[in-house]
């Protein structure tokens, strides 16, 4: 087991970008990997042109790299927002407008894991209302999601860093996920698994991995303390990666940590470059 038996793809949104967005694809490829994927890259619109997407689209392609995981619109992110879907208003019809542009750009580009977001608490406004908003988009998204062969991934954040966003423990999001499946009787609404988000939150990972595995659609790793690549912090990635595997998962593991000060193509040295292409 260990690194060399990962399925892993490298975040756009985090890697790499130091170079424009259509220019990441060829980097991640220059880098010895096949599979990336995005936050939802354009923050200011939930519904790019036809020309903005055919473009990203033709980047991929040329750069033979596949995407493996897209986030809906979720607002300033990287920024001050953490989803969209459940704020009343302006932004709750920013997501809903998204719904079907994300996913069919994900089914034309044999992506099929889209992530939503919840969103932060918003002041002044009514918990349970937000959730109510929340679970009707979220209902939406996995309907779109499952028109185009993909799952709907919620995933949980950590508190210190996202102190408004209500989903900052596994069970928290699961709780969400059985939710979205009650009330779609699709059954396609999945974990997203990050060992950093939950290891931030003082969870024990390892016993949230034996409990949600079978839940888990998506997993995402860096280091901790520091949000960096594995090696610079004291999370046993390794360990847990190897326990997720034996626990039934072999899906995806995106790499979305910071380079640091290194160019992002250095930040993979620790990553044998037999390894880096997906198997």
């Amino acid at each position: 087991m260990g690194y060399a038996d990962q399925r892993f793809d490298v975040n756009l949104s985090i890697l790499f970008t130091e170079l424009p967005l259509l220019e990441r694809p060829a980097a991640a490829a220059a880098a010895g990997f096949t599979a990336v994927e995005l936050w939802w890259p354009w923050t200011d619109t939930p519904t790019p042109g036809r020309s903005e997407l055919d473009a990203l689209r033709k980047a991929l392609q040329d750069s033979g790299t596949r995407l493996v995981g897209l986030n809906f619109y979720a607002g300033r992110l990287p920024g001050p927002d953490r989803g969209a879907l459940s704020l009343p208003g302006e932004e709750s019809e920013r997501f809903r407008a998204n719904v079907d542009v994300a996913a069919d750009f994900a089914a034309s580009v044999g992506c099929k894991a889209l992530n939503a977001l919840y969103g932060n608490r918003a002041e002044g406004v009514d918990p349970a209302a937000q959730d109510e908003l929340a679970l009707e988009n979220l209902a939406a998204a996995a309907r779109a999601a499952d028109r185009v062969g993909a799952i709907l991934l919620v995933e949980a954040l950590n508190k210190p860093e996202s102190p408004l966003y209500p989903l900052v423990s596994a069970a928290a999001a699961i709780e969400v996920v059985d939710r979205v499946n009650a009330a779609t009787g699709l059954g396609n609404a999945k974990f997203l698994l990050d060992v950093y988000h939950l290891s931030m939150n003082g969870e024990d990972v390892a016993a949230a991995i034996d409990a949600y595995a079978a839940k888990t659609g998506h997993v995402q790793i860096a280091d901790s303390p520091g949000r960096g690549a594995p090696g610079t912090g004291s999370l046993p990635l390794e360990e847990l990666l190897d326990r997720l595997g034996k626990a039934g998962y072999d899906g995806w593991v995106g790499l979305e940590y910071k380079a640091g000060d290194r160019p992002s193509a250095r930040s993979f040295d620790w990553l044998p470059r037999s390894a880096r292409p997906a198997h």
